[in-house]
């Protein structure tokens, strides 16, 4: 059980800041939440929904947790207690991804930084009604023990170019020995140079959700 409080109702310390339909700016030192609904228009049942995609959905779960934060989505049943297929639909397209991801997402931790990438999400409470599309470029960095995770925002191209991962940033101090596509097997073919690292993606056809990158040293 933990307690939710906005603005300043509480301390940090005792109870979890929680950012109502909005993000963070940064990673936050102590732990916080997003609750936001399926729905861009209401919290509950209502005849015309404006649903928001799956994808929209991981991204921003992807920026919170790299932000030190728990995304809590709330759903709108219909009133005798079912939720309805569209609803379902989504849910089961996020549990697709976690299924194939989740290790990038379930007991992880922040990074050095949070991400890097052009685009700047306004941040707040309601701020998710000026929400911005996210690019290639964007990425988000969660960690656990000696990995890191790389989770593209965008669709990225042949390539993934990693310019945190960049032998100057300082970031990562020691060799980039491996890097895996979550879901697959087979090692990638990636080259690290002083800007960035560079990673072969295999054919992105398939892809219709962000792509979450394991890396090792």
């Amino acid at each position: 059980m933990a307690i939710n409080f906005k603005n300043k109702a509480f301390p940090e310390e005792a109870a979890v800041y929680d950012i109502e339909r909005g993000l963070a700016s940064e990673i936050r030192p102590v732990f916080w939440q997003t609750d936001t609904s399926i729905s861009r228009n209401s919290w509950g049942y209502v005849s015309e929904q404006d649903y928001k995609p799956a994808r929209e959905i991981i991204e921003d779960l992807a920026d919170i947790v790299s932000k030190n934060g728990a995304l809590l989505l709330n759903v709108g049943p219909r009133p005798d207690g079912t939720i309805p297929e569209a609803e379902q639909e989504v849910l089961r397209s996020i549990g697709r991804w976690l299924s194939s991801n989740g290790e990038a997402i379930y007991g992880t931790r922040p990074w050095r930084v949070f991400g890097e990438g052009p685009t700047v999400q306004p941040v707040g409470m309601m701020s998710e009604r000026q929400r911005l599309a996210y690019t290639a470029q964007d990425i988000r960095f969660t960690s656990k023990g000696d990995r890191l995770f790389a989770i593209c925002l965008g669709q990225p191209g042949s390539a993934l170019n990693i310019k945190a991962l960049g032998r100057r940033s300082g970031l990562w101090p020691g060799e980039v020995r491996q890097v895996h596509l979550l879901g697959r097997a087979a090692p990638l073919a990636f080259q690290r140079e002083d800007e960035q690292l560079s990673v072969q993606l295999p054919d992105q056809g398939r892809f219709q959700a962000p792509i979450a990158l394991e890396i090792r040293g």
